[in-house]
């Protein structure tokens, strides 16, 4: 069970991509095919010998990537290519942008690259000024002026603020970008790090908050403290005021494990600590720590499951027998959580896939269920609403566009829906309280689609049984098509 999707390779496909290195007259490597017996025979390097490259801070396997990358642009690049990246920077880097809100309290938040702000700003402002055409924007942190006042390489990771307090952030920054990172408590009120308040070093770490002084934590802890794969094994308590070599361990998984991992849910009379043991790339082990008790959620090891106050949430990936009933792969489910954990509980099937659908994701507003999925590849966005379980469509969804959720509040029925289309450059649209999707933002067109009528059909394969959707872009007789950028 999980929260993330992978595709990882499977083993009749590794092995026959395995290959041997062989030299060329050029001087540049070739690839020569292992057969499967040699598989038994030769050692980890000789099966990889380019096993080296793996360590990403090398200077040797930074140089192999440099001369293979000089060989890549000499080909590619040229007049042609530097007018395209040119166009496509234009459309990229514009101020014209949306800037993407997440909500938390009554700010809209947001982090904002530009030309002169390239490692990026973390900033807010109310709603209402946010639907202005200029909003004034409130900056927390400059992470360009951060990285020079302490002259370190920053790049932004992520802020995970205290809820329902949204007194402290724990921050997330890398050096150069790299996937290992530093923890740093942050003051939302004084606007400055604390001086001996949580703090990691660079690892790969996993850290939520408990409540204001405790946050349970995944990190490298020494020998033994890390799975395979580098990630944490083990999850701790670390209590405001003490060494973090002194926080109480609460879970351990098995160093074969990916890894695992912990989060809180602080919503007022529902809180909840729940544990990840993710096994691979596709499956896992959840749990709920109540009392000192790890309580197992038992649903099928790669099913996607969520927990919102009195109700939980599953999309199945492959098809599930409970009891009598077969739940097919792709539904999703609803039910009460604590009848679930008791085996008493009825599942609501709010969505099942047939022949022309498939689910995209499923979300949380505060009292109901949004759920996003393609109905012959056309998007759709539906609103469940508990107990009467009745399906409508998201009201004020434009037709033949791609669209999805931006954000959404967990505790309103605050949704920001992303849309755009081959005559629509992309928009956000703004519903609260069941009320209409409207449009508050939007991207500049970079060129005329006065002319351009979308459309879809399906159309039939020929010679199968099999119907394929298209995405259909008319012109009128007398138009010329749109230049391409």
């Amino acid at each position: 069970m999980g929260l993330a999707s992978g595709a990882p390779m499977g083993i009749s496909s590794a092995l026959t991509s395995l290959t041997r290195p062989v030299s060329s007259c050029g001087g540049h490597d070739e690839l020569d095919p292992v057969s499967e017996e040699d598989l038994h025979i030769m050692t980890t390097e000789e099966v990889d010998p380019h096993l080296w490259l793996e360590d990403i801070d090398d200077d040797n396997a930074l140089d192999w990537v440099r001369r293979r990358n000089e060989l890549t642009l000499a080909e590619l690049r040229g007049d042609r290519f530097e007018q395209m990246r040119e166009e496509s920077l234009e459309i990229l880097d514009t101020d014209d942008r949306i800037p993407y809100p997440g909500r938390r309290g009554e700010y809209l938040y947001n982090f904002w690259r530009d030309a002169d702000n390239p490692r990026g700003l973390w900033r807010r402002t109310t709603v209402e000024q946010y639907r202005t055409d200029v909003p004034e924007w409130d900056v927390i942190i400059d992470v360009d002026a951060l990285a020079d006042a302490e002259d370190e390489n920053w790049v932004w990771g992520d802020a995970d603020v205290i809820d329902p307090e949204l007194t402290r952030a724990l921050i997330s920054l890398s050096r150069g970008g790299s996937d290992a990172e530093v923890v740093r408590e942050f003051d939302m009120t004084t606007r400055q790090f604390v001086s001996d308040g949580f703090t990691l070093p660079e690892a790969k770490p996993d850290i939520s908050w408990e409540d204001p002084d405790t946050v349970l934590v995944g990190t490298d802890f020494g020998e033994g403290s890390l799975t395979a794969s580098g990630y944490p094994r083990v999850i701790k308590r670390w209590r405001r005021g003490t060494p973090l070599e002194e926080a109480e361990t609460v879970y351990s998984g098995e160093p074969d494990d990916m890894s695992v991992g912990a989060s809180v849910d602080r919503t007022p009379g529902y809180c909840r600590t729940f544990i990840a043991r993710d096994l691979d790339m596709l499956n896992s082990e959840s749990y709920e720590l109540r009392g000192g008790e790890l309580i197992r959620i038992d649903v099928p090891a790669d099913a996607i499951v969520s927990v919102r106050r009195q109700r939980m949430l599953i999309i199945l990936r492959t098809d599930w027998v409970r009891g009598e009933v077969t739940y097919a792969a792709g539904s999703v489910l609803v039910g009460d959580y604590e009848e679930f954990l008791a085996g008493s509980a009825e599942l609501h099937v709010v969505f099942k896939p047939d022949a022309h659908t498939a689910i995209s994701y499923a979300a949380w507003t505060r009292d109901r269920v949004i759920i996003g999925s393609l109905a012959d590849v056309a998007t759709r966005i539906e609103v469940v609403t508990p107990d009467s379980w009745h399906v409508e469509p998201l009201p004020g969804m434009p037709e033949n566009t791609t669209s999805g959720i931006a954000a959404i509040d967990p505790h309103s029925e605050e949704i920001f829906v992303n849309s755009s289309g081959f005559d629509k450059p992309a928009r956000l649209l703004y519903s609260a309280a069941g009320e209409p999707l409207r449009e508050i933002k939007s991207a500049p067109a970079f060129f005329d689609a006065d002319d351009v009528t979308p459309a879809r059909s399906v159309t039939q394969i020929p010679g199968t049984g099999s119907l394929m959707p298209k995405s259909l872009k008319s012109l009128s007789p007398h138009s010329h098509p749109p230049p391409i950028r």
